[in-house]
């Protein structure tokens, strides 16, 4: 049986940190006219950057959650970038902002087809309700992560904390399918 190398592509991470501080909003985008703040639909004021591309939003209690980066290292520049931007607007900012990775999400196609009736009959902690959804819900214990796999290969990876827990889920994940024989190949 061939063993195929999986491709693997993180699409979005999301990721939390704290200035530990207030922030005047108001402030923000009197310095900022390009930024999204509308509090009476939302508490949050959105700041997007061009590169690395992504949207972070900053709360008035200095809490702020930035999405879209590809990696963690590109989660960390956004963080960075904004709160450098901030301190050119003139929001004075006292300490380095603590960052945490909350969510990774990643596709990737595992170069086979999989039969998701003997895979939800097989594998632990499945759910598959074709009517309802066409993939298979698999719930892993280590790295803690849920995948959402597909017959035609395809699947998703989400709850990771880490870049290396994509890696090694879908890794671990395309082995049991194999040793199990639910993947086949042209």
């Amino acid at each position: 049986m061939p063993k195929l190398k999986a491709t693997i592509s993180i699409e979005n991470v999301v990721a939390s940190a704290t200035l530990n501080q207030k922030v005047d909003l108001n402030a923000v985008v009197k310095g900022y006219p390009g930024v999204e703040y509308r509090p009476e639909q939302f508490p949050g004021l959105v700041f997007r950057l061009k590169r690395p591309k992504t949207a972070t939003l900053i709360f008035n209690s200095g809490k702020m959650v930035c999405t879209g980066a590809k990696s963690e290292k590109e989660a960390r520049r956004a963080v960075m970038k904004v709160v450098k931007e901030l301190k050119k607007g003139g929001i004075i900012i006292i300490s380095k902002p603590e960052l945490k990775i909350q969510n990774i999400v990643a596709s990737a196609s595992l170069g086979g087809m999989i039969d998701l009736e003997k895979a939800a009959s097989t594998l632990e902690k499945t759910m598959y309700e074709p009517e309802q959804f066409p993939g298979l819900i698999y719930r892993m214990a280590e790295p803690k992560v849920v995948i959402l796999l597909f017959a035609s290969g395809k699947l998703v990876c989400t709850g990771a904390k880490k870049e290396q827990d994509v890696y090694d889920s879908v890794q671990k994940l395309h082995t049991l399918l194999e040793e199990t024989q639910l993947i086949f190949y042209d």
